[in-house]
């Protein structure tokens, strides 16, 4: 290889190994997607609830398959919690849920707004919180459980948008908590708005609540904000089992690729680039020529031919039809005694009839060419004529076979 190339070579090594250091030391950007999902360590999934959840729990199931099949196919009984920033069940999904509900059973569900059905269903109805004047989208939240620290209010600052109960079954419907704007430490919820509510439905119970993010782990582990998702927890009996949906989580996996997995996964990403750009430096210095072009030799032609039709004319020009007669005969008895395997030492009538019969040319015709033939053979010179009469008879027969 030459200096220069492994000049190249060196430089774009260095070029690698320098972006590859930048990309290993600079600092990763905060993802603040809503994913809710259970393994995302991020600020809106849920991995802490999920560990905090298991250490209370014996029995805490994630469910990956939407709730009417997972109902349909299997006999459950304990708590059903969903929590994400949206949820639509569907006329069906939802009746079955509320009849699995009625049969001993609790519901959770936590959003951010409900479809209409499940508010019709239990006589609520929802509206967003006022943001006049709460330019830093900074919110507090607060439980009401006598059983609890009603006191401590909650402050949660990244959101823009929050609904509460505007309406609700009086008569049969509990208070669980209250969200309002925040106000300032140590204020207390000035405004109450009803943000959580449990109300009974046959034999079970239903949880309503609009704050779904008091399940993530950005709002968890801002202390003490832990002590208002424990709260949420009493409500969920930790002796039974628990299925908490992954279905409809916002984050849920989804593999359109294999691809996914290693451009999903930093060191195997930057493996597969690497990969990439050190093909391309093999095609660059490796695919080029080593050595000069070698030159195309055309091979030899084939000048038989040229120089037969030569010699023929040479014969033609100097007046030797005699010896151009004689060659045409000879090579027309080799061509009868290649193609039609007849010996042409002897010409006779037998001959001629066998020729003629082999050659699908006719008796008098094949006469008339050796009789041409032996009428030049007994001249010493002939003229043009007579050759061209000897090779349009020869010709023909040729061409008649």
């Amino acid at each position: 290889m030459s200096k220069k190339g492994k000049i190249y070579i060196t430089l774009t090594v260095l070029t690698i190994l320098a972006i590859v250091a930048l990309e290993m030391t600079k600092p990763k950007a905060v993802n603040w997607f809503p994913s809710y999902t259970l393994h995302h360590k991020i600020p809106f999934g849920s991995y802490v609830f999920n560990e905090q959840l298991q250490r209370v729990s014996d029995t805490v199931i994630s469910v990956d398959r939407p709730p009417f099949e997972y109902l349909k196919s299997n006999t459950i009984s304990g708590t059903y919690l969903f929590y994400n920033d949206g949820i639509a069940f569907g006329k069906q999904e939802l009746n079955n849920l509320l009849d699995w509900v009625s049969k001993g059973n609790t519901l959770i569900v936590s959003a951010v707004d409900f479809e209409k059905k499940l508010l019709d269903t239990l006589h609520l109805k929802t509206k967003s919180v006022n943001i006049m004047g709460n330019f830093n989208n900074e919110y507090q939240v607060k439980l009401v459980n006598p059983l609890l620290d009603t006191e401590s209010t909650f402050k949660f600052d990244r959101s823009t948008t929050f609904f509460h109960f505007n309406k609700i079954d009086t008569t049969n419907t509990t208070v669980v908590g209250f969200i309002d704007k925040y106000r300032g430490e140590n204020t207390s919820i000035k405004d109450s708005l009803i943000n959580i509510i449990k109300q009974p439905f046959g034999g079970g119970e239903i949880i309503l609540n609009t704050f779904p993010q008091a399940f993530t782990n950005y709002f968890i582990l801002n202390s003490p904000n832990q002590n208002y998702t424990a709260g949420l927890m009493s409500y969920i009996n930790t002796n039974q089992p628990i299925y908490i949906d992954n279905y409809y989580k916002t984050g849920k996996k989804f593999y359109t690729s294999p691809m996914y997995l290693f451009l999903s996964t930093k060191s195997l990403k930057w493996a597969y680039y690497i990969m990439l750009i050190g093909v391309l430096i093999y095609i660059i210095f490796e695919g080029k020529r080593k050595q000069r072009a070698i030159p195309i030799v055309k091979p030899l032609k084939n000048q038989t031919v040229d120089f037969t039709r030569t010699i023929a004319n040479m014969y033609y020009e100097n007046g030797k039809h005699k010896d151009i007669a004689q060659h045409k005969t000879q090579h027309f008895l080799e061509f009868i005694r290649n193609t039609m395997h007849l010996s042409t030492s002897e010409i006779n009538d037998s001959f001629i009839k066998n020729l003629a019969a082999r050659s699908n040319n006719s008796i008098e015709d094949t006469h008339t060419l050796f009789k041409l033939i032996t009428s030049l053979n007994q001249k010493s010179s002939i003229n043009n004529t007579e050759l061209e009469r000897l090779n349009t008879l020869i010709e023909q027969f040729k061409y008649n076979n």
